[in-house]
């Protein structure tokens, strides 16, 4: 039972820009970053949400998922289509902001300000690679634990309660969930009321990018916007369809909306600042 559909983000510092009926936070990765660190000094805690195409593509057919995710205290967009979309729009989002680089720039803030970190989800074993990683970047970094879920744990209660206990347990300020969406954020929904203090965040495959295991995209290819087409040639089977057969056409018709928004605006605009004194 989702208790309050039509919240927003309270996260009054940073202004809001709505892209296809979607609410992003007009952030930064660092002022995210230390309006994170921000909320944990004052003994809060909140949830940021990464939307990438994808995301907002399962927002406009899968109202449960919108629901979830309308909970959240931060969301950010990690993808830049999205960020296309804003700025022809003209209502411009300053930067990506993805969960991939937050799970490094944030574990590094945190290692800063001796808060501590848990790992949960990614393919089997990379929560544990990740940790070395980080213990490897920032000596000071405090890994509250990790914990790699089997295949169809959310089916199976005794999974989900040993899964529960194990994050509870370790009281964590931060809790980095890398099992892909939705299924990340309908956990996070869960088990965030049980740690009302702490941070969430769904990182997707962030785990198996900090470790080795799968090959991010170069920075230049981030900036063209074409990460997609790495990912796609390192699993065309997995990934086909959702990049090509959904993703494509759903960005061509998001940017077209966009560019028709934008004109619309500029043509008020223009009416507004050329209107007669009365």
């Amino acid at each position: 039972m989702i208790s309050d559909p039509t919240k927003t983000a309270p996260c009054g510092l940073l202004p809001v820009v709505t892209v296809r009926g979607v609410r992003l936070h007009a952030s930064t990765e660092e002022q995210a970053i230390l309006f994170i660190l921000g909320e944990l000094q004052a003994g809060r805690g909140g949830w940021v949400v990464t939307h990438n195409l994808d995301h907002l593509r399962r927002l406009q057919r899968d109202l449960s998922f919108a629901q979830i995710c309308a909970t959240a205290d931060v969301v950010v967009a990690d993808g830049m289509p999205l960020i296309w979309a804003s700025w022809l729009q003209r209502s411009p989002l300053p930067q990506r902001v993805t969960g991939s680089s937050l799970t490094s720039s944030l574990s590094a803030a945190a290692a800063r300000e001796a808060r501590s970190i848990f790992l949960l989800g990614g393919a089997p074993g990379t929560a544990d690679a990740a940790a070395q990683v980080l213990r490897d970047r920032h000596p000071d970094v405090r890994i509250a634990g990790t914990y790699c879920p089997p295949l169809g744990f959310e089916e199976n209660p005794e999974e989900l309660e040993r899964l529960t206990a194990c994050v509870t347990a370790a009281s964590p300020d931060i809790v980095l969930v890398a099992l892909g969406s939705p299924k990340q954020e309908r956990l996070i929904y869960s088990l965030r009321p049980m740690l009302p203090e702490s941070w969430w965040l769904g990182v997707g495959i962030s785990f198996s990018f900090l470790c080795g295991r799968v090959r991010r995209a170069p920075v230049w290819l981030q900036r063209a916007g074409l990460e997609w087409l790495h990912r796609l040639v390192q699993e065309p089977r997995r990934l086909s369809r959702r990049y090509l057969r959904e993703g494509l056409p759903f960005a061509g018709r998001l940017l077209a909306v966009s560019a028709w928004r934008g004109l619309q605006n500029l043509s008020l605009l223009d009416r507004v600042l050329n209107r007669p004194p009365s």
